[in-house]
């Protein structure tokens, strides 16, 4: 796999095959503007992690791993299978997990 290629999915197209390892793929149904949002969240979170991690705060490094997993969560990488979801589930965990993430940029 290179930069310009997306990673190869399974052929049910819940996962991505990265390094021959099976990772859940994104919701396919978020809008694209909306999962773009969740991704630059979910970077500037593991930024965070690596920032804390290398100056030794814990309790920053809960609160950024936190915002991983909302993240992920939103983006359907984590928690209930998104394809087990139905259609109005699937728009609530990402608006859900989009203001909440929004909301900690707020603060």
């Amino acid at each position: 796999m290179n930069a310009d290629q997306p990673p190869e999915r399974t052929p049910d197209g819940h996962h991505i095959v990265v390094r021959g390892r099976k990772w859940r793929a994104t919701d396919p149904s978020i809008p694209e503007e909306t999962a773009a949002r969740l991704r630059r969240h979910l970077m500037s979170a593991r930024r965070a992690v690596r920032s804390a991690t290398t100056a030794d705060d814990e309790q920053a490094e809960r609160a950024a791993r936190a915002r991983v997993n909302r993240a992920k969560i939103a983006l359907g990488e984590r928690g209930a299978p998104w394809w087990e979801q139905s259609g109005e589930e699937r728009r609530r965990r990402w608006e859900e997990g989009l203001e909440s993430l929004d909301a900690d940029d707020d603060a």
